[in-house]
C-alpha cells in the first residue's frame, strides 16, 4: 500500500500487488509461540521469546493486528467513507465474536469430558470452569458478555473490544495521525494512574486490559498509516540499533534470574523495587519497550524483499499467519489436549517435545487445508482477493 500525505492527511489510497509476507510470517510464529506457551513447560518452551525478555508473542500479535487492520480498513475508510468502513470493521468484530462463542462451547465440552471421564476435577479447576459447572445458566450469560473466560481464552475478547472502538480512531489516524496516537498514549497513562479496568466474572478484571493494550494496537495502526515511514531514519540509525541490542541484553540478564534464582544477587535492590512487578495485564512499559527493541532489530535484518520469505521452510508459519483466526482457535483446543496428554502420560522431555511438535504440525496442516480449499473455491479472482484481504487484515 502506498501512503500519501495530502493537506496533512495520511491516507491509504492505492494498493500495490502482493502483501508484506513478514506480517504473515511473524503472526504465524506468534501463533505457534502462543500454543507452546499454553502447554506445560517442555523442551520447545525454551524457544519462546518470553524466556529471554519481558515481552512475548502477545505483543507481536496485537501490534500486527493493529497494523493490518489499519492497512486494510484504512483504505476502505478513505475510498468509501466512515460508515462503510465502520460496517466492515464491525462485521469482522462480529465474526470474531461468533468464533469466540463457538470456541468457548467446544473448549468447555473438551475440558468437561476429560474431567468427568478421567474423574479428575482438577482439570476443571485449573482451566477455570468450576463456576460454569456450578451455575451454567449464569455463567453462559457472562461468557456471552465476554466477562467469563476459561484459561487461554483472553485474546479474542480483547481483539473484539479493540475492533469495536477502532472506527473513530482510524478516522482520526487518517487526518491527524500523531493526535490519534497521543490520545491513545493519554488513555494508557490514565489507565495506570486511575487503575481503569473491565470487570471479569465471577471476580477480578480482564487478564488483558483493553484500556492499556489499545496503545499497542493503535501504535501498530499508526505505523501502518505513515508512522513507520516517518520513523525510518531513526530506525536505521546505528545508535538506535545499539540501544535496542543493549536493552535486549539487559532484559535477558533479568529474565535469567527468574530461571536461575542464585543470579538474583547481581541485580541491585533499588532496581528490583523500581522494576517489579512487570505487569502484563496493563502492558507494562518495560514490556512495550522490549517489543520495540525486538521490532527495531527485526525490521533491520528482515527486509520486505528478504529472499528467505520465499523459503519453503518458512511457508508453514506464513500459511498459519494468513489464516490466523482459525489457527488461533485450533491452537487453544490443541493446547488443552496437549496439557492433558502431558499430565496423563508417563513420559519425559522427549514425549513433551513430540506432543508440542505434533500440535504445530496439525496447525500447519489445517492452514494448508484452508488455503487449498479457498483455491479450489476459486478465490483467485480480484473480488475474492479483496474479501480475503479483509479477513486477513483483521489481524486475528
Amino acid at each position: 500500500m502506498k501512503l500519501l500525505r495530502v493537506d496533512d492527511t495520511v491516507a491509504a489510497i492505492t494498493a500495490t500487488g502482493g502483501r508484506d509476507l513478514r506480517l504473515d510470517l511473524f503472526r504465524g510464529l506468534a501463533l505457534w509461540l502462543i500454543f507452546v506457551d499454553h502447554l506445560p513447560p517442555n523442551v520447545l518452551s525454551w524457544f519462546s521469546i518470553r524466556n529471554y525478555g519481558f515481552s512475548d508473542a502477545t505483543e507481536i500479535f496485537i501490534f500486527i493486528s493493529g497494523y493490518t487492520a489499519a492497512f486494510v480498513y484504512g483504505r476502505a475508510m478513505f475510498d468509501r467513507g466512515f460508515v462503510v468502513a465502520t460496517a466492515r470493521i464491525w462485521r469482522r468484530a462480529w465474526q470474531i465474536y461468533v468464533a469466540h462463542v463457538f470456541l468457548f462451547a467446544i473448549y468447555l465440552a473438551e475440558i468437561s469430558y476429560v474431567a468427568a471421564h478421567f474423574e479428575n476435577p482438577l482439570y476443571a479447576e485449573e482451566m477455570n470452569i468450576l463456576d460454569f459447572l456450578k451455575q451454567p445458566d449464569v455463567t453462559i450469560i457472562q461468557a456471552l458478555l465476554l466477562k467469563f473466560r476459561p484459561v487461554n481464552m483472553d485474546v479474542l475478547p480483547l481483539y473484539i473490544v479493540l475492533l469495536v472502538f477502532f472506527p473513530p480512531i482510524l478516522w482520526l489516524l487518517e487526518r491527524r495521525a500523531d493526535l490519534a496516537l497521543g490520545v491513545s498514549v493519554a488513555l494508557y497513562a490514565v489507565t495506570w494512574e486511575l487503575e481503569l479496568y473491565l470487570p471479569a466474572y465471577p471476580d477480578g478484571a480482564w487478564y488483558f486490559n483493553p484500556y492499556a493494550w489499545q496503545f499497542l494496537f493503535v501504535f501498530g495502526a499508526w505505523c501502518a498509516l505513515g508512522g513507520a515511514a516517518r520513523m525510518a531514519p531513526l530506525l536505521v540509525s546505528p545508535i538506535t540499533r545499539t540501544l535496542a541490542a543493549l536493552y535486549l541484553l539487559a532484559a535477558l540478564a533479568v529474565t535469567l534470574t527468574w530461571h536461575f534464582p542464585h543470579l538474583g544477587g547481581w541485580i541491585p535492590r533499588a532496581v528490583e523495587m523500581w522494576m517489579y512487578p512487570i505487569n502484563k495485564t496493563d502492558l507494562d512499559v518495560l514490556r512495550f519497550v522490549h517489543f520495540l527493541a525486538l521490532a527495531v532489530l527485526t525490521v533491520y535484518f528482515v527486509r520486505k524483499d528478504w529472499v528467505g520469505l520465499a523459503s519453503r521452510w518458512l511457508r508453514p508459519a506464513i500459511l498459519c499467519g494468513q489464516h490466523s483466526l482459525e489457527i488461533f482457535c485450533l491452537g487453544v483446543f490443541l493446547a488443552f489436549a496437549g496439557h492433558f496428554l502431558m499430565a496423563e502420560m508417563a513420559g519425559g522431555a522427549g514425549l513433551h517435545f513430540i506432543i508440542s511438535i505434533i500440535g504445530i504440525l496439525i496447525m500447519t496442516a489445517a492452514a494448508w487445508l484452508i488455503t487449498w480449499y479457498k483455491d479450489m473455491e476459486g478465490k483467485g479472482g480480484s473480488r475474492a482477493r479483496g474479501a480475503d484481504a479483509d479477513l486477513a487484515g483483521g489481524g486475528i
